[in-house]
């Protein structure tokens, strides 16, 4: 059977001839739109002459009732025969509304394009920027918010475009386009679709100002509902196993209560939409002023009848920019909501001309200091020792005293507040971040999988294809090839969501097959085979050492079995070393050493 090959890493990417300014959210989505100009162009192009096309019909119908009633102007009337004129007539309006057909599905097709592009773009940059993001930002964040703005506040970005914007500039050319028709009739009988346009904008802006800070309340109050969900679903079997399904209720019942009356608030701001009534006022007034005019003998019974129609034409951006304006709005309100993730400061800078070389596995802290930027004390705080290429390191110390904290250091999960790390003698903020992180491999007590298959799990990390030959052997230095065999579908059997339908035993296995595939210079081991028996520990250890000969290891661990195949030992207490070497010699030398291992199960 030929080798099967997988990909472990899919490539999302903007592209970087559009630098997007992220100043303000209108800047952000006309940055976005500057790749898509002839869309654009098509669209503008094709609802504007869809609007001349409307506003011609009702011209037509004018032209056609002074023929039929003998008082067409020279020009007006094509042929003398009544029948004859009306069918010319329909025929002409009948090509019209062809026409006003076809141009509109054109500039709604660009326009949905445009959309759902802009939709696209804005998650891939999003995505590819919470990515980028630092471990410290996302221990800030609250997932279900931001799944809130990358879901729904990027869907109202893309509805802000089509329907809204679209919409909203065919309303402005069926204000605009009829307006002109009329004057071409009589100048006179711009008196009462002007004084609409001007009552028309100060209620439009008088909505806009009441409707925008409800609408960002709107979505604010979404994303807590959201995160508070999102939070009860994760945290389940805590809130079942604590009696606690009536307080998660009520907090969330709080949060949607709190969206609900936002939501009440908006709709009574759209209730008091002013436009409708004065297209109302407007018709009748147009209507009173055209009547006036024809008992005059100034216009014609045709004339009438086309300016009553294109005044009816007005009633169409009178009663769209309702819900236009409120798409905007909306759409609006989730970028700036999009924009606060994207422009959030993180302390972690990728370094994409940083150094880049293959790893000899040398470790160096150099009275290293850390502490999270909201955190008063420091987590670590003058830590200074050396781990040479191939050597093992063992880090113990009580719990809280900051074994995990160092070893995310090593790979800039985060940065030092002080001192300085050197891998090969070069700082790690001075190493292009990719190739940092390629070449250092971490294997944690609590193991994320991902909702895909264990071929792909096991692959995760690799840019380039790997054999399923190559992921088998990994499996099986790992010990994990024996329990994935039996399952129905093997390697190719999906894993539930963070891999809850395997135990914790088959997830440690699986995620060391992944490390032993990646080949790397630096293992971080974080109590890696706690959950593990001891038999089988004792196979992987041997693979482990196999493996990786000449890799160096920071290994995190109690077990005693462990710690004696180490080259050193750093006894860390409230995040200083207080002890460093040999098992033998610690025990020899340290009381606090030999309280903690007498404490423990060995």
């Amino acid at each position: 059977m030929a080798a099967q090959t997988i990909t472990s890493k899919t490539e999302f990417h903007v592209e970087s001839a559009y630098q997007h300014n992220q100043s303000s959210p209108i800047r952000w989505i006309l940055s976005h739109l500057g790749r898509y100009k002839w869309l654009l162009a098509l669209f503008f192009i094709g609802m504007t002459v869809t609007n001349i096309f409307n506003a011609a019909i009702p011209r037509q119908i004018g032209a056609a009732f002074n023929v039929v009633v003998g008082e067409a102007p020279v020009g007006e009337a094509i042929v003398s025969e009544p029948f004859q004129a009306i069918t010319v007539f329909s025929l002409v309006i009948f090509g019209l509304v062809a026409g006003r057909l076809l141009c509109d599905s054109l500039a709604s097709f660009s326009m949905e394009m445009v959309a759902k592009r802009l939709e696209r773009d804005g998650r891939d940059e999003l995505y590819l920027n919470l990515l980028g993001k630092s471990q410290t930002f996302h221990n800030r964040q609250r997932v279900g918010d931001i799944m809130a703005r990358a879901a729904n506040d990027m869907r109202f970005v893309n509805e802000m475009m089509m329907p809204g914007f679209s919409l909203m500039y065919d309303s402005m050319m069926a204000l605009l386009v009829p307006i002109i028709f009329i004057g071409f009739i009589d100048a006179r009988l711009l008196l009462a679709p002007l004084a609409f346009c001007v009552g028309y904008y100060f209620a439009v802006r008088h909505y806009m100002r009441q409707l925008e800070p409800i609408s960002d309340e709107v979505r604010a109050r979404f994303g807590d509902m959201n995160a508070t969900l999102n939070e009860a679903v994760t945290g389940i079997e805590v809130v079942k196993a604590a009696a606690q399904e009536k307080q998660e209720m009520g907090k969330f019942i709080h949060d949607a209560r709190r969206y609900r009356n936002a939501f009440v608030k908006q709709g009574e701001v759209q209730a008091r939409y002013i436009p409708t009534l004065l297209i109302g006022v407007a018709i009748a007034g147009a209507f009173v002023h055209g009547v006036y005019l024809f008992n005059r003998g100034e216009i014609t019974i045709g004339d009438l009848i086309a300016y009553l129609g294109l005044m009816w034409v007005l009633r169409w951006p009178a009663f769209s920019s309702f819900f236009t304006f409120y798409l905007v709005q909306m759409g609006i309100a989730g970028a700036e909501r999009i924009l606060e993730l994207l422009k959030a400061e993180t302390e972690l800078d990728e370094n994409a001309a940083g150094y880049t070389a293959a790893m000899r596995g040398e470790i160096v802290f150099e009275k290293v200091s850390f502490r999270y930027s909201d955190s008063g004390r420091n987590l670590l705080d003058n830590i200074s020792f050396q781990a040479r290429p191939g050597e093992t390191i063992a880090i113990v110390g009580q719990t809280g005293s900051g074994k995990t904290t160092l070893t995310k250091l090593v790979n800039r999960t985060y940065d030092v507040n002080g001192g300085r790390l050197l891998i090969d003698g070069v700082d790690v903020r001075e190493w292009n971040l990719d190739s940092l992180r390629s070449q250092i491999s971490i294997i944690e007590q609590d193991v994320f999988l991902f909702s895909r298959t264990v071929a792909e799990n096991i692959a995760f990390g690799l840019g380039q294809q790997v054999s399923r030959e190559d992921i088998v052997r990994a499996a099986k230095e790992a010990q994990a090839h024996h329990f994935i065999s039996h399952f129905k579908d093997g390697y190719d059997t999906v894993v539930g969501e963070r891999g809850v339908t395997l135990s914790g035993g088959q997830r440690q296995r699986i995620a060391i097959a992944r490390a032993l595939l990646t080949d790397p210079r630096i293992l971080i081991l974080d109590d890696a085979t706690s959950a593990i028996d001891s038999a089988t520990e004792d196979e992987i250890q041997k693979a482990i050492k196999r493996i990786l000969e000449g890799r160096t290891t920071l290994l995190i661990t109690h077990r005693l079995s462990q710690i004696r195949r180490a080259d050193r030992v750093l006894l860390i207490r409230q995040g200083r070393i207080v002890a460093q070497g040999p098992h033998q010699e610690l025990m020899a030398t340290s009381e606090l050493y030999r309280r903690i291992f007498a404490r423990y199960d060995i």
